[in-house]
């Protein structure tokens, strides 16, 4: 499981995948995450805008990224 590590209350799902090297724009995260390949919390979340708080385990191609 990797560590992502925010400064902030909450970080938006797909600036999570950004940070955590999961995809490399924006755009690669939409698409990805619109088309149920994320989920958080182990369901699955097709908004690009969902908040992830500290302790949110988000799934993503087999990784797990937790919020920290």
């Amino acid at each position: 499981m990797k560590d992502i590590i925010i400064r902030d209350e909450f970080i938006k799902l797909g600036q999570a995948l950004k940070l955590a090297g999961a995809v490399e724009t924006g755009v690669e995260a939409k698409f990805e995450i619109e088309a149920g390949n994320a989920k958080v919390n182990d369901e699955v979340d097709n908004r690009r805008g969902r908040k992830c708080y500290k302790g949110d385990i988000i799934t993503f191609k087999g990784e797990q990224y937790i919020i920290k």
